[in-house]
């Protein structure tokens, strides 16, 4: 009697497992959020952070909580109860995207019935006649009746919407909570959501100021809208062992200066970053791009260099009489400091420099980019070339003084074809142990491979720098 007790016990169990109710299926729309922030990082990617509150009942249920990105990276998922409820427990998280379109609704109904709609000039309405889904290809293949068709000359229709398929990316939770209702917290990393800076450098008719004015570009491609948003942008190289691949497409169209606005981003240090907060809510509509301004400043003391700048590997050659002609570089400087009306942590960006001409119409001068810079540190713009300053460079003499090791003299010859004089930066990058044996005219070590000399030139004149250097390379 005792072996078919148990046996007796064991199905009565079993039986009422297996009658045992699904839990119920609840639902937390978007327009539930309390609160949203969205921070955004130079990779890429974004960090999302919303608060509902949820009505999940006591016990155990499954909650679709909507609104979620569609590049949404599911093991990035956390969920933390705030206030004083306690008993909030997930056991399971899945992520649905098997979304709703043509082709998805096509193949779910593979070996079912559909419906399709012709329609007949004869009698100026649409014939209906049932069909099965025999393919789900590009086109369709259906058998109609007793024929097998593709390419049908109407529409289908379908009864219902597979449980399956769903309209936009969803997460499903299943909870077990111990009260009524939570407020909860999640935040997650999503892919297809990034910002850059750019910059604009009105410069004086002088060359020894400018105003800049910088903005920030962000570009939500993540597939999902965020309405009254606090967003804030982390500067700075941020490792991810999977990094986006996503690459940079943002344009910038807002070149010319949109008015004199306040700055609206806040900044602050976060870890070995720099954290950007705006200082009001805003709306990332999904698939949008929005400029916001960054910073403004007037005045902004800027130092001209014009540059002529040679190669390690001229030392290491005879050129005989070759002469060497290179372009003599254009760059602008200042200081990331406020004594300068700056000192903001500037985030890496591409500045683009205008002028006036005569006339008082805004002149496009070039380009360049900047990596992030900190306070205190100095800008350099490379602009573009000169037109009227040549350089010319000729190897004077040329020997070997032993293994890996010469001798050379070199003339280099400036021609200012300006109506001003110029200074010119001639500036030798020599790899390895090098030696300047004579020169006409001094030479400052700016470092351990590099060595140059002021040359000052007289308008509508030249100058010339006679120098014989030893370099070791191995």
């Amino acid at each position: 009697m005792r072996p078919l007790l148990l046996l007796t016990l064991f199905c009565v169990a079993t039986l009422a497992h297996a009658q045992e109710p699904p839990p119920p299926r609840l639902r937390s729309a978007p327009e539930q959020r309390e609160e949203l922030g969205v921070t955004v990082y130079s990779g890429g990617f974004g960090l999302i952070r919303e608060t509902r509150t949820l009505s999940l009942g006591k016990g155990r249920s499954e909650l679709e909580f909507g609104g979620v990105a569609g590049t949404i990276q599911p093991e990035t998922v956390q969920i933390h109860a705030l206030g004083a409820a306690p008993g909030m427990r997930v056991l399971e998280q899945n992520y649905q995207y098997d979304l709703l379109s043509p082709a998805k609704l096509l193949e779910k109904y593979v070996g079912r019935t559909v419906r399709v709609h012709r329609f007949s000039e004869a009698k100026g309405r649409d014939e209906e006649a049932e069909a099965i889904v025999l393919s789900a290809g590009e086109p369709p293949i259906l058998r109609v009746g007793n024929e097998i068709t593709w390419a049908f000359p109407g529409r289908i229709s379908f009864p219902e919407i597979p449980k399956t398929l769903i309209a936009k990316p969803t997460l499903v939770w299943l909870v077990e909570s111990s009260t009524d209702r939570q407020k909860v917290e999640v935040s997650y990393l999503a892919n297809e959501l990034a910002w850059k800076a750019d910059y604009v450098l009105s410069v004086n008719e002088a060359d020894t100021a400018a105003d800049l004015n910088g903005w920030v570009t962000l570009d939500n491609r993540s597939g999902a809208a965020y309405p009254n948003a606090k967003v804030q942008l982390v500067a700075g190289d941020v490792n991810r062992v999977q990094p986006s691949v996503r690459k940079d497409h943002l344009i910038y169209a807002a070149e010319a200066r949109m008015g004199a606005a306040p700055p609206q981003f806040r900044e602050e240090g976060l870890f070995e970053y720099h954290l950007y907060t705006l200082e009001r809510k805003t709306t990332l509509l999904e698939n949008e791009q929005k400029q916001i301004a960054l910073l403004e400043a007037s005045g902004v003391k800027l130092t001209k260099r014009l540059v002529f700048r040679g190669q390690p590997h001229f030392f290491r050659m005879q050129t005989g009489d070759q002469r060497q002609d290179a372009k003599v570089s254009v760059s602008l400087e200042f200081e990331n400091r406020e004594k300068d009306r700056l000192g903001m942590p500037l985030p890496k960006g591409i500045v683009r420099v205008y002028k006036r001409d005569k006339s008082g119409g805004r002149q496009f001068l070039g380009e360049d980019e900047i990596d992030h810079t900190p306070r205190d540190e100095k800008v350099r713009i490379r602009v573009g070339d000169a037109f009227d300053v040549i350089g010319e460079r000729k190897q004077m003499d040329y020997k070997v003084i032993g293994s890996c090791r010469s001798e050379s003299a070199w003339q280099i010859e400036l021609r200012n074809h300006k109506d001003e004089k110029v200074e010119v930066d001639v500036v030798e990058p020599a790899s390895g142990d090098w030696e300047i044996v004579s020169s006409s005219q001094p030479a400052t070590k700016d470092d351990a491979h590099t060595f140059s000399f002021r040359v000052p030139v007289p308008a509508r004149g030249s100058a010339k720098v006679e120098y014989r250097v030893r370099v070791r390379w191995c």
